[in-house]
């Protein structure tokens, strides 16, 4: 035997003897709801972080950060671009046009956002040179009329590098023939394949040759900005307006994006409420157990006080007894939760290939993404280490005040 006896008598109580064995059943089971409500939380938290870093990574990675436009064409963007990268809070700026169009192949026809870029200077604010998987973004060159498209646009026209794509855009010219929309022939030099909604969306060609689609010529319609913190955009456009002339304006990502990323923001914290409220019920099932070891040890608990044993001790019987199942399903659930966290991405694309049903084609990414976050696990172990501590108090004071006399007298 070991010292301290409260201790010693209560972890001997959490093992099952052949009449106590519905009691530990009732212990083990509260372990296991404890045990799978934790490790549901760490990974529903863990999804909803890998949907929050995918939508700052890639989304937020393609799309324009924060931008600066002008009511007319800028034709001396380049010194725009030199202003806004001595401005704090900027890490790079690039020229960029844009213009809606659809692109035509082999009878098929994609809606899609077309943009203009300059290939040197879109490597310093966007990823896509990082996602290309065929040709690369050097191959937009001016007066060439060549194209770069998203993996699943180009699925969906079926083409390829070298083939040639049709883009119509929506405003027509007058001819003989009478209204017509204007068309312009493009040559694919290159193909991205980001893993996520944009892959079927965006397309980019150089800033010239949208200058010549969009009969501006060689000027652009604004500056895209990368900034170095994603929350401080609006901030940082402000900066900028402030130095510039009134026909000027701004718009950042919280405008085209943040809906979405408040949105998972608020989902997060609807998720996290609802999944802690069941690790609450898992924890207090610990309560029920309790009591009924409770009851059933009356007549030890009797015994031990006529031996000298005061209700404090009989209270730290209990206290250890519930703090051992509450200790052991905390510890099994990080150890779940940890595991589904970091191996549920492969179990749902192993699911989408089993059951050939794709799963994420309505979300902006088309798989499950899935980032464990340390700082989650840590606070989620200690809200249910706490909450079936919390639980063990009640049972444990009943113990303490029951009567050696009363709980004898019918033995």
């Amino acid at each position: 035997m070991f010292k301290p006896l409260s201790v010693f008598i209560g972890l001997r109580y959490t093992r099952a003897r052949r009449r106590e064995r519905f009691i530990s059943f009732m212990s083990l089971s509260s372990m296991i709801g404890l045990m799978l409500g934790v490790a549901v939380l760490i990974t529903v938290l863990s999804v909803m972080n890998g949907f929050d870093r995918e939508l700052k990574q890639r989304i937020l990675g393609m799309v324009p950060q924060a931008t600066l436009t002008a009511t007319e064409p800028m034709q001396n963007w380049q010194q725009l671009i030199a202003l806004a990268e001595k401005t704090p809070g900027v890490a790079a700026a690039a020229p960029m046009s844009q213009v809606q169009g659809m692109l035509t192949a082999n009878g098929q026809v994609n809606g899609a956002m077309i943009t203009g870029i300059d290939p040197a200077l879109e490597k310093k604010v966007s990823i896509l040179p990082q996602f290309m998987v065929e040709g690369t973004m050097d191959s937009l060159r001016d007066g060439e009329f060549g194209i770069v498209l998203g993996r699943q646009l180009a699925s969906s026209l079926g083409v390829q590098v070298g083939d040639p794509v049709t883009l119509v855009l929506p405003e027509a010219t007058l001819s003989a023939a009478g209204v017509i929309p204007r068309f312009k022939r493009f040559t694919v030099t290159g193909i991205f394949k980001v893993g996520a909604e944009v892959d079927g969306l965006l397309a980019y060609v150089h800033y010239a040759d949208a200058g010549r689609m969009l009969r501006i010529g060689n000027k652009v319609q604004g500056v895209r900005l990368k900034v170095d913190d994603l929350f401080q955009a609006r901030a940082v456009n402000e900066r900028l307006l402030s130095r510039l002339p009134p026909f000027f304006y701004a718009s950042d990502w919280t405008q085209t994006q943040g809906n979405l990323f408040n949105a998972i923001k608020m989902e997060k914290a609807m998720m996290s409420l609802l999944l802690l409220l069941i690790v609450a019920v898992a924890a207090f099932n610990i309560v029920s157990s309790l009591v009924m070891v409770v009851n059933d040890k009356k007549s030890d608990i009797a015994i031990l006080r006529t031996l000298g044993a005061t209700p404090g001790m009989i209270q730290r019987v209990f206290l250890v007894q519930g703090t051992a199942v509450g200790f052991g399903g905390t510890i099994a659930g990080v150890a779940l939760g940890v595991l589904l966290s970091l191996t549920v991405s492969d179990l749902a694309s192993f699911y989408e290939r089993l059951s050939g049903v794709h799963l994420f084609d309505a979300y902006f990414v088309n798989y499950l993404p899935s980032h464990l976050d340390w700082g989650d696990v840590l606070w989620v172990s200690l809200t249910a280490f706490g909450l079936s501590f919390l639980a063990t108090i009640y049972p444990a004071r009943q113990a303490g005040r029951i009567q050696p006399a009363e709980a004898l007298r019918y033995e």
